[in-house]
């Protein structure tokens, strides 16, 4: 990893790692995924199975999938040693042990029309202190993921204000709630919307201190990407 990665990481909270996995790398994880969706009556040959999937609420929706579909090796085929060693570096040790098990972020098309209000915006862990490194979120595309197809939002700079006590702070959170036109809102904080749209074999590794949602598809393609967390102890 060049120290322009880890400038960028530390100054924005993420950094994108364009192709780090080959696509081949990836292919036989989306066609193990395909092949679960239509043993489970969900998803096959570009239709949806089941009218009770498209009634249900696009981030409920989500969360069922990665409890119904399973995919055994999905975490050794992405989670590799050079991965390993690139986390380590932003962290500035070993993540060792700590990171957990490879969550799939599954979404089904046409969700509705795509749209920044209603999200859940959230951190998975606190930071204490706030200017504390908690952790690092890895996140790979298993598949291509267009803009505006589901990809898993994040407020980049938002980890140097959120958790702290000060009017900034405050301020971004008012805004989340409030803003009708939340782009221009958010760069006036110095916050930009990362959304971790691109190729298959993309990886993102983000700051855990950095808000982020799930986000509504809203293209023709079925949203691939998988998570895995590195928590780091105090």
């Amino acid at each position: 990893m060049q120290s322009t990665h880890i400038d960028h990481f530390r100054a924005h909270g993420y950094v994108r790692l364009s192709g780090f996995h080959p696509r081949k790398r990836m292919a036989p994880v989306r066609q193990q995924l395909l092949d679960e969706l239509k043993r489970l009556k969900i998803w096959a040959a570009g239709k949806s199975l089941s009218s009770a999937w498209r009634g249900m609420p696009p981030f409920q929706q989500i969360a069922r999938l990665a409890t119904l579909v399973k995919a055994p090796g999905v975490h050794e085929a992405w989670m590799t040693s050079e991965l390993l060693a690139n986390v380590a570096a932003l962290a500035g040790r070993e993540p060792g042990r700590e990171h957990q098990a490879t969550q799939l972020l599954l979404s089904l098309p046409h969700q509705g029309n795509w749209t920044l209000q209603g999200l859940n915006w959230h951190v998975d862990v606190t930071a204490e202190p706030p200017e504390r490194l908690p952790g690092i979120q890895a996140f790979v595309l298993i598949d291509d993921v267009a803009p505006h197809g589901g990809a898993t939002l994040a407020l980049a700079g938002s980890h140097l204000i959120h958790g702290g006590p000060g009017a900034a702070g405050r301020l971004l959170r008012e805004r989340l709630k409030m803003s009708k036109v939340l782009p221009g809102d958010l760069q006036a904080l110095g916050i930009d919307i990362v959304e971790m749209s691109g190729s298959a074999g993309d990886v993102f590794l983000m700051d855990m201190r950095l808000l982020h949602t799930p986000s509504i598809n809203a293209t023709k393609h079925i949203r691939m990407m998988a998570t895995s967390r590195f928590i780091l102890a105090p």
